[in-house]
C-alpha cells in the first residue's frame, strides 16, 4: 500500500498501526493539503460480509459522534476491493505505549487522562453508542496532551440486544466486563469497566487479571477479586482507588450510574479534602449468580427424575444425589433396613473421635503454654531516625519486620520515620513492627535546556514542579540568537528537589551592539579612527570613491549603515568617500573691487555666491575703510552659472553671472563698487585761543538777545 494512491486523492506515506480487522497508514490528502489516517480492511477480510459491516459500522458510529476526544471521521469509500476510512491524524503516541515506556504514570497525568475518555464516552452513550473495546490502545494521545478516542469498529448502539457473533464474544479479554465475558447484553457500565482497568493499568503499571489462555482470564473477570491498586502502588490517593474499586465491580448495579457520574468524581477525586477519605465499601451479599452445590430433593414432584447434577462453584465438579422411587417418591426398602438398623457402631465411632480430639486440644493448649511469652508495650518511634527506631524496638524485646517500606515526603525529612504498624498498644515479645521510612521530598531528573529558549525552559520546569521565583537568569552578549540559553547550574542530569532548588541560567542576551555614527563629511582618516574605536570594521573594498562637488576630497560622502542604528560589533561598514571634483569641472577666481561709502569711513562687505557646489553661500563679513580687492573661488560644471553678489552697509549693491564657456575661453571677469569721494577743500582747524574767543562772543551776542527781548516785554506791560 506504501506509495499507493486512493480515490486519486490520498497519497499513503506508511504504514502507522493495525489490528486484527485492518491496517492503519499515515496518507497525505492532497486536495485539502493535510496529513490524514487512512484504515485499511485487510485482505482475508474483503469477502466477508460480517467484517465488512463491522467495519462500515465504525465508520457510521464515529462519523455520528462529534467531539474534541473523538477521532474524527473524514471520508469513506472503496476502491475495487480495498475497504478504506479516511480519519483524523493525531501526531502522537498511543496510551499502550505510553504505558509501557513509564508506568505507573504521574497520579494527576493518569486522571487527566481518564477524564477525557470519561468525556468521549459521555458524549457516545448520549448517542445510544456503547464503544466496548475500551483499551489502551484504542486511546491516542497527541503531542498536545489531547486524547482522542478511536477504534468503533465492534460499537454497538445502545438498545442492540446482541452482542455475541455464533456463540463468540468479541473484545479485548484483558478489558472484558464480567456481562461482557459471559456474553449477555452490554451496557454503558460495561465501557465504564473498562476505563476503570486502564486506569488501574496506568497508575500500577499491571493488569489486574492475567492468564495463560483467553479463557481463564474471562472467568477471573467473573469470578476473582483482583489486587487493589493501592497493595500495589501506595503512592495513589485512597479517594482516586475509590473511583478505581467502584468502576471495576462485577456487579454492573454498584457501578457508576454513568460516565457522567464518573467524569465528576474524577474531577475532584484530587482535592485535598478528599485524599484521605475512607475506602469505599459495598454490600458484600452472596451473588445470586454464583453456582452453588444444592441439596438432594424428595419430592413426589420429580417422580420422573431418577438423578440431578448441579455444577459447584467452589470445585467446579458435579455431586449426586440420591436415586428417587419412580413410583412413591420414598426410600427403596433395602435403603430403609439399614436405616433402622445399626444405630450402635456409628454411636461407638462418634464417642471414640470426640475423646480423641479433647486429649488433642488438651496437648495443644499445653503447648501453647510452654511456648508463652510476655506482653510488651510497642514503643512510638515516628520522627526517629531508622537506626535509633531499630534500636529502640529492638530494646523493648520486638523485631522491625523487613525489608522497611520506603516512600518520599515533602514533610518529614530523608532517613526519618513516617510511620509504624502498631502503635500504643501491647504485643507479644518478638513481634514484628513494619515501619516506613522517608526518603525524603520526590526527586526529579533535570533535564539540560542550553541550546533551548529562556520561555522553553520555563514552561517544562513549571510542569517539573518548580516554581519561577526558584530561577535566576543573567544575561551575556554572545552569538547565539537572543534568549538563548548558554550555561545552567545544576547541569542536566542531576537530580533536584523541585520545591527547593535554586537553578541559575546564562542567557544570551545576543550580540553586542554599538550606535552607527554619522560619518558624513568627515575626513577619510578620522573616519576609519572612529570605527575602529567601537570595534567596527572598515576594509579598504568597503571604500567607494566617487568625484563630487558638494564634499572637498578625502571627505566621506555616505554611508551604508544609518546613522545612530544599533548594529552589532565587529562587523563591517561601508562608505562612500570624494575623490575631489569631476575631470570637467572648472576652478575659477573671481575678482570683487569695493570700496567703503565713504572713503577713510568704515562699511561692511559681505559677499554671497552660488557654483557648482551649492546655492546661497557666503564669504565671511568683512569692514574695510579703504577699496580693497575680495577673491571668490567659483567651481564651474558645464550645466552650471555661477553668480556672486556684493552687499555694503546691508544695501544690495550688484550681481554678476559667470558661465562655463566664458571660464574655458579664458575670459577674465571682475566687479567693481565704487564709493564716495571726500571734499576736497579742507576746513582750517582753529587754535584754542581763536576757538574760546568765538566762544565768548557767542556768549555775548545771547545776552544781548535776552536784554532786548525783555525790554520789549516791560513796554509792553505798561502800555
Amino acid at each position: 500500500m506504501i506509495g499507493h494512491d486512493l480515490a486519486g486523492r490520498y497519497e499513503i506515506i506508511s504504514r502507522i498501526g493495525g489490528g486484527g480487522m485492518a491496517l492503519v497508514y499515515k496518507a497525505h490528502d492532497v486536495l485539502l493539503n493535510r496529513k490524514v489516517a487512512v484504515k485499511v480492511l485487510r485482505q482475508q477480510f474483503v469477502n466477508d460480509e460480517e467484517f465488512i459491516s463491522r467495519f462500515r459500522r465504525e465508520a457510521q458510529n464515529a462519523a455520528a459522534l462529534s467531539h474534541p476526544n473523538v477521532v474524527s471521521i473524514y471520508d469513506v469509500g472503496q476502491q475495487e476491493d480495498i475497504h478504506y476510512i479516511v480519519m483524523e491524524y493525531v501526531e502522537g503516541h498511543n496510551l499502550n505505549e505510553i504505558i509501557v515506556e513509564r508506568a505507573p504514570l504521574q497520579i494527576e497525568e493518569a486522571i487527566h487522562i481518564a477524564q477525557q475518555i470519561c468525556d468521549a464516552l459521555d458524549h457516545a452513550h448520549a448517542n445510544h453508542i456503547i464503544h466496548r473495546d475500551i483499551k489502551p490502545h484504542n486511546i491516542l494521545i497527541g503531542n498536545n496532551g489531547r486524547v482522542k478516542v478511536t477504534d468503533f469498529g465492534i460499537a454497538r448502539a445502545a438498545t442492540s440486544s446482541k452482542i455475541t457473533q455464533t456463540g463468540s464474544v468479541v473484545g479485548s479479554v484483558h478489558y472484558f466486563s464480567p456481562e461482557h465475558a459471559k456474553g449477555v447484553n452490554t451496557g454503558e457500565k460495561s465501557d465504564l469497566y473498562s476505563l476503570g482497568i486502564v486506569l488501574y493499568q496506568m497508575l500500577t503499571g499491571k493488569l489486574p487479571f492475567l492468564g495463560e489462555s483467553p479463557i481463564s482470564i474471562a472467568l477471573k473477570h467473573l469470578q476473582e477479586h483482583f489486587e487493589e491498586p493501592r497493595a500495589v502502588n501506595p503512592h495513589i490517593p485512597q479517594s482516586v482507588e475509590n473511583v478505581i474499586l467502584k468502576s471495576m465491580r462485577k456487579n454492573p448495579n454498584e457501578r457508576y450510574e454513568s460516565a457522567r457520574a464518573m467524569l465528576t468524581d474524577l474531577e475532584t477525586c484530587l482535592q485535598p479534602h478528599r485524599l484521605n477519605e475512607p475506602k469505599i465499601a459495598f454490600n458484600e451479599d452472596i451473588d445470586m449468580q454464583e453456582t452453588k452445590v444444592m441439596p438432594a430433593i424428595r419430592s413426589s414432584s420429580q417422580a420422573d427424575m431418577s438423578a440431578t447434577a448441579v455444577q459447584s462453584g467452589a470445585t467446579g465438579r458435579y455431586s449426586e444425589t440420591a436415586a428417587v422411587s419412580m413410583n412413591t417418591g420414598q426410600l427403596p426398602e433395602e435403603e430403609l433396613e439399614k436405616s433402622t438398623g445399626g444405630w450402635k457402631k456409628p454411636l461407638y465411632v462418634v464417642l471414640i473421635t470426640l475423646v480423641f480430639l479433647a486429649a488433642l486440644l488438651w496437648g495443644f493448649f499445653k503447648l501453647l503454654d510452654t511456648f508463652k511469652t510476655e506482653d510488651v508495650d510497642v514503643p512510638y518511634v515516628v520522627s526517629l531516625t531508622e537506626e535509633e527506631a531499630r534500636k529502640k524496638i529492638e530494646e523493648a524485646g520486638l523485631k522491625v519486620e523487613e525489608p522497611v517500606l520506603r516512600e518520599t515526603s515533602k514533610l518529614v525529612p530523608k532517613g526519618e520515620v513516617i510511620a509504624q504498624s502498631k502503635m500504643n498498644v501491647k504485643v507479644k515479645e518478638g513481634a514484628f513492627i513494619q515501619l516506613t521510612i522517608s526518603e525524603g521530598p520526590e526527586m526529579k531528573q533535570l533535564q539540560s535546556y542550553v541550546g533551548q529558549t529562556k520561555q522553553q525552559a520555563i514552561n517544562s520546569l513549571l510542569e517539573l514542579g518548580v516554581q519561577e521565583t526558584q530561577l535566576k537568569f543573567s544575561e551575556v552578549h554572545d552569538d547565539s540568537e537572543a534568549g538563548t540559553i548558554l550555561e545552567q547550574t545544576p547541569g542536566g542530569g542531576e537530580e533536584i528537589n523541585p520545591d527547593t532548588v535554586e537553578i541559575s541560567f546564562t542567557v544570551s542576551a545576543g550580540p553586542e551592539t554599538v550606535e552607527m555614527p554619522d560619518l558624513t563629511d568627515m575626513r577619510l582618516k578620522d573616519a576609519k579612527v572612529l570605527l575602529k574605536s567601537l570595534n567596527l570594521v572598515l576594509e579598504e573594498k568597503d571604500i567607494k570613491y566617487e568625484p563630487s562637488y558638494l564634499f572637498d576630497k578625502d571627505h566621506v560622502i555616505s554611508q551604508g549603515n544609518t546613522p545612530h542604528d544599533q548594529i552589532e560589533k565587529g562587523s563591517n561598514v561601508t562608505i562612500s568617500v570624494s575623490s575631489g571634483y569631476p575631470d570637467d569641472a572648472k576652478s575659477y577666481q573671481f575678482n570683487v573691487r569695493v570700496s567703503p561709502a565713504l572713503q577713510g569711513t568704515a562699511s561692511e562687505i559681505r559677499i554671497h555666491y552660488s557654483d557648482a557646489r551649492g546655492e546661497n553661500m557666503e564669504l565671511d563679513p568683512r569692514t574695510i575703510t579703504s577699496t580693497v580687492d575680495i577673491p571668490v573661488t567659483l567651481v564651474l560644471d558645464p550645466d552650471t552659472v555661477a553668480q556672486v553678489s556684493v552687499y555694503r552697509d546691508g544695501t544690495f549693491m550688484d550681481i554678476r553671472s559667470i558661465y562655463y564657456k566664458d571660464v574655458a575661453q579664458g575670459g577674465s571677469h571682475e566687479m567693481v563698487i565704487p564709493g564716495q569721494e571726500p571734499d576736497p577743500t579742507p576746513t582750517p582747524t582753529p587754535s584754542f585761543e581763536e576757538g574760546f574767543n568765538h566762544f565768548e562772543q557767542e556768549q555775548d551776542m545771547e545776552a544781548m538777545n535776552y536784554n532786548e527781548q525783555s525790554d520789549q516785554q516791560a513796554n509792553q506791560t505798561e502800555e
